[in-house]
């Protein structure tokens, strides 16, 4: 009787280390997961972040376009001269 339950605990520890190390395996493949999806998402958000720097540049040197042709025209107005007069000066 004692052989019979040495073996059933033998068999139990080694099934529950088994177990534990099929969850250990699982654990390690979440964590991998886990990695690569927030390097996938700081790639995404660099992208994102340089798409927005070039719009901002775009904007930034769109209304300093606008800036320089309402300059000349105010001062085409004043001088009573052309834009393009204006804009040689």
């Amino acid at each position: 009787m004692r052989k019979i339950v040495l073996a059933a605990v033998a068999t139990t520890a080694l099934s529950l280390a088994a177990c534990s190390e099929g969850t250990e395996e699982s654990a390690e493949a979440t964590a991998d997961s886990a990695a690569a999806d927030a390097e996938a998402n700081m790639d995404a958000m660099a992208e994102g972040a340089d798409e927005m720097a070039a719009d901002a540049d775009a904007m930034a040197a769109e209304g300093a376009a606008e800036v320089d042709e309402a300059a000349a025209e105010a001062e085409a107005e004043v001088q009573n001269e052309t834009t393009a007069e204006a804009e040689a000066d």
